[in-house]
Protein backbone atom coordinates (compact mmCIF):
# COMPACT_ATOMS: atom_id res chain seq x y z
CA UNK A 1 0.00 0.00 0.00
CA UNK A 2 1.26 3.50 -0.84
CA UNK A 3 1.10 4.84 2.73
CA UNK A 4 3.30 2.02 4.07
CA UNK A 5 5.80 2.51 1.26
CA UNK A 6 5.90 6.24 1.98
CA UNK A 7 6.44 5.63 5.71
CA UNK A 8 9.20 3.10 4.99
CA UNK A 9 10.89 5.55 2.63
CA UNK A 10 10.71 8.32 5.26
CA UNK A 11 12.17 6.06 7.96
CA UNK A 12 14.98 4.92 5.69
CA UNK A 13 15.92 8.46 4.67
CA UNK A 14 15.80 9.66 8.27
CA UNK A 15 18.09 6.83 9.36
CA UNK A 16 20.54 7.62 6.55
CA UNK A 17 20.61 11.34 7.34
CA UNK A 18 20.88 11.18 11.12
CA UNK A 19 21.75 9.04 14.12
CA UNK A 20 18.39 9.55 15.83
CA UNK A 21 14.91 11.01 15.36
CA UNK A 22 13.03 12.58 18.27
CA UNK A 23 9.71 14.13 19.20
CA UNK A 24 8.65 16.10 22.26
CA UNK A 25 5.18 17.07 23.45
CA UNK A 26 4.15 20.62 24.33
CA UNK A 27 5.64 20.31 27.83
CA UNK A 28 9.07 19.21 26.53
CA UNK A 29 8.71 15.53 27.44
CA UNK A 30 10.25 13.15 24.90
CA UNK A 31 7.46 11.09 23.40
CA UNK A 32 9.33 9.28 20.63
CA UNK A 33 12.98 8.55 19.98
CA UNK A 34 14.30 6.19 17.34
CA UNK A 35 17.78 5.46 16.19
CA UNK A 36 21.14 4.93 17.80
CA UNK A 37 21.22 7.55 20.58
CA UNK A 38 21.11 5.07 23.45
CA UNK A 39 23.68 2.87 21.72
CA UNK A 40 25.96 5.86 21.03
CA UNK A 41 25.86 7.14 24.58
CA UNK A 42 24.76 4.28 26.77
CA UNK A 43 21.95 6.53 28.08
CA UNK A 44 18.41 7.49 27.21
CA UNK A 45 17.46 10.72 25.50
CA UNK A 46 15.96 12.22 28.68
CA UNK A 47 19.31 11.77 30.43
CA UNK A 48 21.18 13.10 27.41
CA UNK A 49 19.05 16.17 26.65
CA UNK A 50 17.49 16.67 30.06
CA UNK A 51 13.91 15.90 30.96
CA UNK A 52 11.28 18.62 30.89
CA UNK A 53 11.31 20.82 33.96
CA UNK A 54 14.74 19.67 35.14
CA UNK A 55 17.97 21.58 35.21
CA UNK A 56 20.59 20.82 32.61
CA UNK A 57 21.96 17.30 32.87
CA UNK A 58 25.62 16.96 33.64
CA UNK A 59 28.04 17.26 30.75
CA UNK A 60 26.47 20.29 29.05
CA UNK A 61 28.26 23.57 28.51
CA UNK A 62 25.70 25.92 30.12
CA UNK A 63 25.80 28.54 27.33
CA UNK A 64 25.11 25.87 24.67
CA UNK A 65 22.23 24.41 26.67
CA UNK A 66 20.72 27.87 27.25
CA UNK A 67 20.99 28.80 23.55
CA UNK A 68 19.13 25.64 22.53
CA UNK A 69 16.47 26.13 25.21
CA UNK A 70 15.92 29.73 24.05
CA UNK A 71 15.14 28.51 20.54
CA UNK A 72 12.70 25.91 21.85
CA UNK A 73 10.93 28.35 24.20
CA UNK A 74 10.59 30.83 21.30
CA UNK A 75 9.16 28.04 19.10
CA UNK A 76 11.90 28.64 16.52
CA UNK A 77 13.11 25.96 14.13
CA UNK A 78 16.81 25.22 14.35
CA UNK A 79 19.13 23.48 11.92
CA UNK A 80 22.46 21.85 12.70
CA UNK A 81 22.67 23.36 16.18
CA UNK A 82 26.15 22.32 17.35
CA UNK A 83 26.87 21.43 20.95
CA UNK A 84 29.29 19.31 22.90
CA UNK A 85 28.81 17.02 25.84
CA UNK A 86 31.07 15.28 28.28
CA UNK A 87 29.91 11.70 28.71
CA UNK A 88 29.99 9.61 31.88
CA UNK A 89 33.50 8.37 31.00
CA UNK A 90 34.85 11.94 30.67
CA UNK A 91 35.06 11.90 26.86
CA UNK A 92 34.16 15.13 25.06
CA UNK A 93 31.83 14.57 22.10
CA UNK A 94 30.31 16.90 19.51
CA UNK A 95 26.71 16.70 18.23
CA UNK A 96 24.38 18.49 15.84
CA UNK A 97 20.64 18.61 16.26
CA UNK A 98 17.87 20.05 14.09
CA UNK A 99 14.28 20.55 15.11
CA UNK A 100 11.03 22.22 14.20
CA UNK A 101 7.95 23.10 16.19
CA UNK A 102 4.76 21.16 15.49
CA UNK A 103 1.31 22.74 15.49
CA UNK A 104 -2.14 21.17 15.25
CA UNK A 105 -4.60 22.24 12.48
CA UNK A 106 -5.95 25.05 14.68
CA UNK A 107 -2.44 26.47 15.16
CA UNK A 108 -1.86 25.33 18.76
CA UNK A 109 1.74 24.34 19.56
CA UNK A 110 1.90 20.59 20.25
CA UNK A 111 5.64 19.94 20.48
CA UNK A 112 8.87 19.59 18.53
CA UNK A 113 10.35 16.99 16.23
CA UNK A 114 13.81 16.65 14.81
CA UNK A 115 16.94 14.68 14.15
CA UNK A 116 20.38 14.51 15.68
CA UNK A 117 23.82 13.20 14.82
CA UNK A 118 27.10 12.73 16.56
CA UNK A 119 29.81 14.69 14.77
CA UNK A 120 32.63 13.02 16.63
CA UNK A 121 34.88 13.17 19.66
CA UNK A 122 36.64 16.40 20.52
CA UNK A 123 40.39 16.00 20.73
Amino acid sequence: DELRESEARFRSLTELASDWYWEQNDTGEFTHVSGALEKLLGTGVASFMGAAGEGAPTGWIPAEREALQEKIVARQPFRDFAFSRTDAKGSHRMFRVSGEPMFNPSGRFIGYRGVGSEVGPIA
